[in-house]
């Protein structure tokens, strides 16, 4: 099945299905310019439900509005074993859906104008960041807003598409102050997350990243995703599974961390055996820099093209993180 950019979707993006359950999408749909991929790579998020606590006043009848209940990790799976084992696949923590389902893609870049419009908190973030020079054609809004099921306890999870926007965005976060998150929120996060670190060695590598902050008293996340040139550009050697060998700990120092804030993050690293890591957890993206040397433990992967080490293996990523060498080591 050959796809057109219209047809394929991309990291952030939502897809709602014929049943009109809606997933996130967790990858870059490789699919497009001469592939045959036939189905998308996601999670499976909000459900139709008479008594879900989500209210949406899209798809349903004149008039009327349609509820939905949200599904945690673990929620989703068990979901889709009951109604739709076909999605669930041999790859972990991914659910496929087929694209011939797919009634319909969100796109946060093409929905975030009608959402600022309906919501002071987007529209001021919004306009903060295009007034500092961040291209609005290559900003999104994403999760709930993306849905239109947020509700006023929602935090905002914008997608900033590009490197060079993307690094526009956290330097105008930096600059402005809004990175300075009360001790209570990262509590919050860090609970949330549940990483193999200590709260102080999680805290200090999430400072530095710059991709967080608050605006009065709402929570926000910048989000980085491709752009299209840039997916024109992107190794599928990245996303082909290879052969699992056990587990290592390694230290090396990061060459490149172009795409360390990518899903899969990328760490290029000098190493006499392992010639990247991919952290396919949201805790380890951004956690290194180009240069610095890091820890790491993961899954060893070797491909026909290298061999790797994986971190996220699973949901929690037990006994799996990345640091940087200056700081203590993680708890494992």
């Amino acid at each position: 099945m050959k796809t057109s950019r219209r047809t394929r979707a991309r990291l952030r993006d939502f897809v709602v299905t014929e049943q009109d359950w809606i997933f996130s999408v967790v990858s870059y749909d490789l699919g497009g310019e001469g592939g045959d991929e036939e189905e998308i790579q996601c999670l499976l998020r909000y459900v139709p439900d008479k008594s879900g606590e989500r209210v949406s006043e899209e798809g349903a009848g004149e008039g009327e509005s349609r509820r939905y209940r949200k599904l945690d990790f673990h929620e989703s799976f068990e979901f889709l074993r009951r109604h739709r084992p076909d999605y669930l696949k041999s790859v972990q923590n991914v659910h496929s859906v087929p694209r011939r389902e797919v009634k319909e893609i969100l796109r946060p870049e093409e929905r975030l104008p009608a959402v600022a419009g309906r919501d002071e908190r987007v529209r001021s973030l919004f306009e903060f960041l295009k007034e500092r020079g961040v291209q609005g054609e290559k900003i999104g809004i994403t999760g709930s807003f993306l849905c239109g099921l947020n509700t006023e306890k929602s935090d905002l999870d914008f997608v900033v598409y590009g490197r060079e926007n993307f690094d526009l965005a956290r330097s105008v976060v930096e600059q402005e102050g809004m990175a300075e998150l009360k001790e209570a929120v990262w509590r919050q996060i860090y609970e949330k997350r549940q990483p193999a670190l200590s709260y102080d060695n999680f805290v200090a590598h999430e400072r530095r990243k710059k991709n967080r902050g608050v605006v009065g008293e709402t929570y926000f996340d910048i989000l980085f995703a491709r752009d299209w040139e840039e997916i024109g550009r992107l190794d599928k050697r990245n996303y082909e599974r290879g052969e699992r060998v056990g587990y290592a700990e390694i230290t090396a120092v990061v060459k490149d961390a172009s795409f360390a804030f990518d899903s899969p993050a990328i760490y290029e690293i000098e190493h006499p055996e392992i010639s990247k890591i991919l952290s396919f957890t949201h805790t380890y993206a951004g956690q290194a820099f180009a240069g610095e040397e890091i820890a790491a433990r993961g899954v060893v992967e070797r491909t026909k093209h290298e061999t790797r080490l994986v971190v996220g293996t699973t949901r929690e990523a037990r006994g799996e993180w990345i640091i940087f060498c200056v700081l203590p080591p993680a708890n494992t």
